[in-house]
């Protein structure tokens, strides 16, 4: 432990910090430590690089095994859809929770991004951005609004943009929506999911939320993926796409 930890506060009390004992007779004795104990804490919960050792990041990329093609079938895909089965991979990666725990999920998408994806959430990861949940979106009946509800990060899902007949980035596996509560949809008063509401007003930053210029959307960017925050008539905060539709 550095050595800026190892404080001595008097006759009273010495002080050498272990991350799973506190000296409870020290904090009895002498208010100094107590206040220094605390200050330690603080620190240790602001600063990521002082916190608990965070699980090593791990991801695969495959081919869409039987049970993920089954489930997708009729759901998220169906015959007609503008990409294969064939084209798609399943991508199982380590995700950063709000309960600051190390998770995991799947994400589809398009054969020629998964490589990519692997490489944006690694970078989210690192900075311990938070993320909800990340599911395949047929576990929600491929319904965008119950999967928005839900908070859930989500990929692939063979449906047009919302009130067209245009096929949305998502029906080819080009789009990602991130933490769609903390990071709505919005146009004038309309809000969606409408859980999202509170955080449709953007000028106070929280926990989960992306903004220009973050971790989530410098990961993006690298990669060539457009964010649809940046969009003029309408702003779709939790959503990027390879062709920034």
């Amino acid at each position: 432990m550095p050595e800026a930890f190892r404080r001595r506060t008097g006759s009273a009390c010495s002080f050498t910090w272990s991350p799973s004992r506190v000296d409870n007779d020290c904090v009895n004795r002498n208010r100094a430590c107590t206040t220094l104990v605390l200050s330690v804490g603080l620190l240790l919960i602001s600063s990521p690089a002082l916190a608990v050792e965070q699980p090593p990041y791990q991801a695969t990329v495959s081919h869409l095994d039987r049970e993920t093609r089954q489930l997708m079938t009729g759901n998220s895909w169906h015959r007609g859809c503008p990409v294969a089965l064939r084209d798609l991979r399943l991508v199982r990666l380590t995700y950063w929770g709000f309960d600051r725990e190390a998770h995991r999920g799947r994400l589809v998408v398009h054969r020629s991004w998964a490589d990519e994806m692997v490489t944006v959430f690694r970078r989210i990861y690192r900075a311990r951005f938070p993320i909800r949940r990340v599911r395949l979106i047929d576990r929600y009946g491929a319904d965008d609004q119950s999967s928005m509800r839900h908070d859930n990060t989500s990929t692939f899902n063979c449906r047009y943009v919302a009130g067209t007949t245009t096929w949305s980035q998502h029906a080819y596996g080009r789009a990602i929506d991130i933490n769609p509560v903390e990071n709505p949809y919005v146009d004038g008063s309309y809000v969606s999911p409408p859980n999202g509401e509170p955080y449709a007003d953007r000028s106070r930053e929280r926990r989960g939320m992306i903004v220009k210029g973050d971790v989530v959307w410098r990961a993006f960017r690298r990669i060539g993926w457009e964010w649809g925050g940046a969009w003029s008539s309408i702003q779709d905060y939790q959503h990027f796409s390879a062709n920034g539709k």
